[in-house]
């Protein structure tokens, strides 16, 4: 269920990419997709009754029921590039408006 609900935000993030002209809406779609992907590939690495790969006497069990935590560390990886990605976005969409006095990129062609 959870799969459905992200390819929904992904397809709502990439109708935004390539449907808006207005820069700060472009940044938005963008988080968007990335929030889909992000919770995509985390509901992927899931297992139901899964525990953390730590090996211990008490602990030692089936190697089915563990969780790979490789998809988690892809994603805390993948939040702090958007986090990056969006400052930069943000600061050249200010430095566009202080350029062509508008956020609408049809707008800025003519000028």
């Amino acid at each position: 269920m959870i799969q459905y609900f992200s390819i929904v935000l992904l397809l709502i993030g990439i109708y935004g990419l390539l449907t808006q002209k207005h820069t700060i809406r472009l940044v938005a779609a963008l988080n968007i997709f990335e929030i889909g992907l992000n919770v995509f590939i985390i509901s992927v690495g899931y297992v139901r009754g899964g525990i953390a790969p730590i090996l211990t006497s008490q602990a030692n069990t089936s190697a089915l029921l563990y969780v790979d935590p490789l998809p988690q560390a892809l994603v805390l990886t993948s939040i702090v590039i958007g986090v990056g990605i969006t400052a930069l976005a943000l600061a050249l969409a200010r430095r566009m408006y202080k350029t062509y006095g508008t956020y609408n990129l049809d707008e800025m062609e003519g000028k």
